[in-house]
């Protein structure tokens, strides 16, 4: 560890697990945020690029620009 770790307190885990027991640490609090991140969303942005393309697919099928449609 360098100076400016022993400076400002360094390792924040072990600091979280004597001095701030009960709490958790900066490092695992960004962790977590980072890890719920990556779950956040996905399902939702498939769902509507699949809507999108349904819906653009459906246009395509009213205006009959490559065939003729059915009367």
């Amino acid at each position: 560890m360098g100076f400016l770790g022993n400076l400002f307190g360094g390792n924040d885990r072990q600091l979280a697990e004597t001095k701030y027991s009960g709490r958790e640490s900066a490092s695992q609090s960004a962790a977590r945020a980072r890890s719920a991140g990556h779950r956040n969303g996905g399902a939702t942005r498939a769902a509507r690029r699949g809507q999108s393309w349904e819906d653009s697919d459906r246009a395509q099928d009213k205006r009959g620009t490559w065939y003729r449609p059915a009367r």
